[in-house]
């Protein structure tokens, strides 16, 4: 089994999610008491949202890129960003670094082919729906991305930094963002991307009416089928 290096703490919930996503996963495929060899180095979000909220993406792209040398530097074989709004600098990230990078949008677009769907609606941070890094990259493997309004991007985009960042979640919530959610139906996706880590602890299958695809769970389970390799 390879080491898969994680990425973390942007925010701390999600990569707590990824951690427990991938023991599962491990855990299904061979049982036992075998679980994942994994590197974690989790950074404090609030210097990252900080950055973000500046528009200084070149020092945080620097952030990254030291983080990812290290944990090359520490046996990672493959590395895992756990965040989608952060692959907007996955490239300035992996700059001089050794090992592959599994890349978040990648294999979510694979698993929305492979289910022979096209039109995802997507909801995710206000970066990642309304600038290009992970649009276009869904458009350029052949899909038809569904954005909700303007409204519903930003509510979206409050509720994961002001609830779901801090593990807040709240029937209130959850009741707006099943409505965004079938908004998006109404205007033509055929499936819901839960495009950033976080939106996955309010909705799901239970809660959606088209197939949802949960980038958290897609991406854990291609970083599994690379260390597994």
């Amino acid at each position: 089994m390879r080491t898969i290096g994680i990425l973390g703490g942007m925010s701390a919930a999600s990569t707590q999610i990824y951690y427990r996503e991938l023991c599962d996963l491990t855990r299904d495929r061979l049982g036992g008491l075998h679980s994942p060899e994994l590197l974690i180095r989790s950074l404090d979000f609030a210097r990252i949202e900080a950055l973000q909220m500046k528009g200084e993406w070149n020092a945080a792209g620097a952030i990254l890129n030291d983080e990812a040398k290290a944990l090359e530097r520490g046996g990672a074989d493959l590395i895992v960003l756990a965040t989608n709004t952060m692959h907007k600098l996955a490239s300035e990230m992996m700059e001089g670094v050794g090992i592959p990078l599994i890349h978040i949008a990648d294999a979510t677009a694979d698993a929305i082919k492979f289910a022979k769907l096209s039109s995802p609606g997507l909801m995710a941070t206000a970066f990642t729906m309304e600038q290009s890094f992970y649009v276009d990259r869904l458009v350029a493997a052949g899909l038809n991305p569904v954005l909700p309004n303007e409204e519903d991007r930003a509510e979206t985009h409050r509720i994961i930094y002001e609830e779901l960042c801090k593990d807040i979640t709240t029937d209130k919530s959850e009741a707006a963002y099943v409505g965004i959610a079938n908004r998006l139906v109404e205007t033509g996706a055929d499936s819901l991307i839960l495009g950033c880590t976080e939106v996955g602890m309010l909705l799901n299958q239970s809660n959606v009416q088209v197939p949802v695809f949960d980038t958290t769970l897609i991406h854990c389970t291609a970083a599994l089928d690379r260390a597994f390799v």
